[in-house]
């Protein structure tokens, strides 16, 4: 019995997959993602990069100082770069469904309480023994009132720089990376992106002046190490976006408050080093712990998520 094969014309898009950008966006997710989160938030950040808070062309300077621009120069390139992206993106392969399963993983706060600990805890302490070590000068108690500033700092960054960021870097692409490379591959890979994406930031204030030619390769370094960790972190939390939130967002805390007044000496490049440092012999920990596997187990996870 002979049977008949319809053919499809060369080049023609596929049901699945369509034409035009939206077929593209389809058949290259990854790709997508990581050219539109860093095309959006580079062009949001022009005003900020041209005002008087960066190469000065634009005589505009954002109100309330430095905090006014991060808040109204950074903050809105962030949030249309990685979750808006990721956002859209997920919206073009999986449609509504897709959404609102990546929404309801922006939610996955249920995890053994030894996470919160260990993240609460353990990123102070490591941060201080790495302010020991690189800080020129002595160390001190921080005061009573930035203890107490820790909680709201806490809160404040979840809702800006964790919402803004993790949902783009690390529940959309660190695990489609996985999936398509493996998890140190893909650790190595997304924490490279992660770190680029902020490079256009150093011609701000962002960049703490005059920036030498280290200082973005320690952040690059410094990102791929510690995505290292929190790619551990995510899959050992079975892929919880919140416990990466938190875990990012508790240097970032750490570091504008407590950190600065315990070590008042610790001048920017070596409290960069000293992230890295500590991220870095992290980093080296989880790899030969889980002998590169980074706590992935896809069995489960659950369904493929795209």
């Amino acid at each position: 019995m002979s049977t008949t094969t319809a053919q499809v014309p060369t080049g023609a898009p596929t049901p699945a997959t369509g034409g035009g950008l939206l077929g593209l966006i389809r058949r290259r997710p990854i790709l997508s993602f990581i050219v539109l989160a860093n095309l959006m938030s580079w062009l949001a950040w022009i005003p900020y990069i041209l005002s008087n808070h960066g190469l000065g062309i634009w005589d505009f300077t954002y109100p309330a100082g430095g905090l006014g621009g991060q808040l109204l120069g950074v903050l809105p390139g962030a949030y249309l770069g990685p979750i808006g992206s990721a956002l859209f993106i997920t919206a073009v392969t999986e449609g509504r469904a897709g959404v609102k399963a990546w929404a309801k993983r922006l939610w996955k706060w249920r995890v053994n309480w030894r996470w919160y600990a260990g993240i609460l805890l353990g990123v102070p302490l490591a941060m201080i023994v790495g302010g020991y070590v690189f800080a020129e000068g002595p160390a001190y108690l921080p005061t009573a009132a930035v203890l107490v500033a820790l909680v709201p700092g806490l809160i404040l960054q979840m809702i800006t720089t964790g919402l803004a960021e993790e949902p783009g870097w690390r529940d959309f692409l660190l695990p489609r990376v996985i999936r398509r490379h493996g998890p140190w591959k893909a650790a190595v890979g997304v924490g490279a992106v992660w770190a680029v994406w902020h490079f256009p930031l150093y011609l701000t204030e962002w960049g703490q002046g005059d920036v030498p030619w280290f200082r973005p390769v320690t952040l690059l370094a410094f990102c791929i190490a510690l995505n290292v960790v929190m790619t551990w972190v995510f899959n050992r939390t079975g892929q919880s976006l919140p416990m990466a939130m938190l875990l990012h967002v508790s240097i970032n805390n750490f570091a504008s408050t407590a950190w600065e007044q315990m070590f008042p000496e610790l001048t920017y490049d070596r409290a960069q080093f000293s992230l890295f440092a500590v991220s870095a012999i992290g980093a080296v920990i989880v790899l030969l712990a889980t002998r590169g596997r980074l706590g992935y187990e896809p069995e489960k996870i659950g369904a493929d998520d795209g």
